[in-house]
């Protein structure tokens, strides 16, 4: 299907869908500035995530780690909402999201005005104590030392994002699967979905009955095996003008 005419169907496929929803990953936010870590010369490239995003490892050396965790949250920090966030705040405005459930633990779908987000991997918006369970704002730490310490309990913070050997926070688990399965169409944007358990909820949604629609750079595991079609292009680019021509359908 050429663009301009996928275009045109996803923006019929949501206006008549009764339920709406986005699974989201790191490709809408490298139109932000951040990086993927995955990618070629990406975070991963330069620290092994075996040894820097595994519990073990925070647990083993926390300050070491914070090296790095520095480098991410300043990154992250830097970022603002791109129009293909702005693009499903939007649609969800109107009416016609129910929900965005996100890969990304950047912040920046509720930054651009997205109400029901998922969180499914976590947030470097807090930072948590794994020996007390105090939580408190990431940014009330920034004035303080380079490694941020429990206030309650004197013990290294950690973001409040799911590092590797940590299981998926259970409330957000629950409602993502919820959410696939009584969804009529689901919007998978930047991202390839092959992280389990995220990669599982395309399928689940299918299942169910569910449309699946791709918006994506290019192909991914999912394209013409689990998505009814794919449009091709930056979500900043695509999204809006899916929107805009929602606007058109609601005012004929």
């Amino acid at each position: 299907m050429e663009q301009g005419e996928a275009i045109k169907q996803l923006a019929e496929d949501i206006f008549r869908s009764k339920k709406t929803i986005a699974l989201t990953g790191a490709g809408i936010s490298v139109e932000s500035g951040i990086p993927d870590f995955r990618s070629a010369g990406g975070l991963w490239s330069r620290y092994d995530p075996e040894e820097y995003a595994h519990i073990d490892g925070f647990r083993r050396e926390p300050v070491k780690i914070w090296n790095m965790l520095r480098e991410i949250i300043a990154v992250i920090e830097a970022a603002s909402p791109n129009a293909g966030h702005k693009a499903l705040a939007q649609l969800e405005e109107m009416g016609y999201l129910s929900s965005v459930i996100t890969q990304n633990v950047d912040g920046l779908h509720q930054a651009a005005g997205s109400r029901h987000v998922i969180e499914f991997h976590g947030t470097n918006r807090y930072l948590v104590c794994l020996r007390c369970g105090y939580r408190g704002e990431t940014k009330s730490f920034e004035t303080q030392s380079a490694v941020p310490y429990c206030p309650n309990c004197g013990a290294v913070l950690k973001p409040d994002v799911v590092f590797f050997g940590e299981p998926i926070p259970a409330d957000a688990m629950r409602e993502a699967f919820e959410e696939a399965r009584q969804a009529d169409l689901v919007l998978v944007v930047g991202t390839s979905a092959v992280v389990f358990p995220a990669s599982s909820i395309p399928s689940t949604a299918k299942e169910h009955g569910a449309k699946v629609v791709e918006v994506n750079l290019e192909e991914t595991p999912l394209t013409g095996a689990v998505s009814d079609y794919i449009i091709k292009g930056p979500a900043g680019e695509t999204l809006p003008e899916v929107v805009e021509r929602i606007h058109g359908l609601a005012g004929r």
